[in-house]
């Protein structure tokens, strides 16, 4: 049975799923591309659109291993805000990290109790 607290979890995990491939498209199209008009960094949010489906739904197996994924952002963001030459670009890095260790934070809030209840399951199966 899924707590109040899991599903406020999943949406905000959702969300912020969301907010980052929405992030990453304008931070590399608009706000601050690496070459005017845009660039194919875009297309480092692809990544992100393959486990979404799956996290909407619940996938417990999917959010897994997105909480695995997202190290990726987290680390670009990095690496970028202090990097990067442009205020906005470093901004954007800043809000990438954010976004990224939040997203990790409300996965592993929704997958706790089902990681405990398997731990318990192993247990009392010997």
């Amino acid at each position: 049975m899924i707590t109040t607290r899991q599903q406020q979890a999943h949406f905000l995990g959702c969300t912020l799923l969301g907010l980052l491939i929405a992030l990453c498209i304008s931070w590399e199209m608009w706000l601050a591309p690496l070459r005017p008009g845009g660039s194919w960094m875009a297309l480092k949010v692809l990544p992100l659109f393959l486990p979404l489906r799956g996290v909407i739904r619940k996938d417990n197996y999917t959010m897994q291993w997105t909480s695995m994924l997202i190290w990726l952002y987290f680390t670009e963001g990095c690496v970028r805000a202090y990097s990067d030459k442009t205020s906005i670009s470093a901004a954007c890095a800043i809000v990438e990290v954010v976004l990224s260790l939040c997203y990790f934070a409300a996965i592993l809030v929704y997958l706790r109790p089902f990681k405990q209840a398997a731990k318990q399951r192993k247990i009392q199966n010997g």
